[in-house]
């Protein structure tokens, strides 16, 4: 890879942002295809947020992640959003326009899909039933991917009964909310459980879900990637169920961006796998 005066910039803002995987992810495919060009990460606090959009255009820059915090925030910050990003209530990737304007895109939903149909690919999302357990901005963006991906039942559970009831609304009639309480009770017709909170995560308590009811042959899948296997994760695959690490969906979801902004269309691979992972 070379990096000239001439280089196509890119990056993740986020605050903070030193544990973001994004640079290592992008950093591979930039030198695997020998492309001059880098993306760094930005450190940018919440109150710099719009300063820092609109500096991009100015320093050369093609675009860049957005993280946490800054992916609700900086919608009412861009020119325009797409209809993915609108409906889901969040921007991760912002692309900067021939004219300097910056267009807000949602990528969370089409790489959740891609992970899912790579990690199971025998899994028929058309026709199926699914449980989400969170109500968040992963949830949203995992809702509206299946979704569009045929699934015809959403299960979703959520300690905050009014956040869960806001996503119903915001997809119905496709989503059912469904008591805390009652969320072991209600998977025993289910062809995919979705972990979109962040229980499980490294420094986080595991997810409390008995998994008893849950049918054998429903796929477990979980947006963490610290640890790769969850307690979640590691329990269905105990009992025999097809799992699926978080890793793939941080994986698809970077292609669009790196194709808006480098120019070509990177693939994801078993090496790239690898290579996010040993950190």
């Amino acid at each position: 890879m070379t990096i000239s005066g001439k280089a196509v910039l890119a990056g993740v803002m986020g605050w903070p942002v030193g544990h973001s995987r994004s640079p290592r992810l992008h950093g591979y495919w930039l030198n695997h295809y020998d492309i001059d060009g880098a993306y760094v990460p930005l450190a940018v606090r919440p109150e710099h947020l719009q300063a820092a959009l609109r500096a991009m255009p100015k320093l050369g820059f093609r675009g860049c992640n957005l993280t946490v915090p800054h992916k609700e925030a900086a919608i009412p910050l861009l020119d325009r959003i797409d209809d993915a990003a609108r409906h889901i209530g969040a921007v991760n990737t912002v692309i900067v326009e021939a004219d300097g304007s910056l267009t807000g895109r949602n990528t969370d939903a089409p790489g959740f899909i891609a992970n899912l149909r790579q990690g199971a690919p025998k899994l028929a999302l058309d026709g199926a039933t699914a449980m989400v357990i969170g109500a968040g901005g992963a949830a949203r963006g995992v809702v509206a991917g299946l979704i569009e991906a045929g699934v015809v039942e959403i299960k979703l559970a959520n300690r905050s009964v009014e956040r869960s009831h806001a996503l119903a609304r915001a997809f119905e009639p496709y989503v059912v909310p469904v008591p805390w309480e009652e969320r072991a009770d209600r998977m025993d017709d289910i062809d995919l459980l979705v972990n979109t909170t962040s229980l499980g995560m490294t420094g986080e308590p595991p997810l409390d879900l008995p998994l008893d009811g849950l049918p054998r042959k429903a796929v477990v899948t979980d947006v963490v990637y610290a640890p790769l296997e969850t307690d979640l994760l590691a329990r269905a695959r105990g009992r025999g169920n097809v799992v699926v690490d978080g890793l793939g969906m941080l994986l698809h979801q970077a292609v669009p961006g790196f194709a808006a902004w480098f120019g070509v269309e990177p693939e994801v691979t078993e090496g790239l796998r690898r290579h996010v992972i040993a950190v």
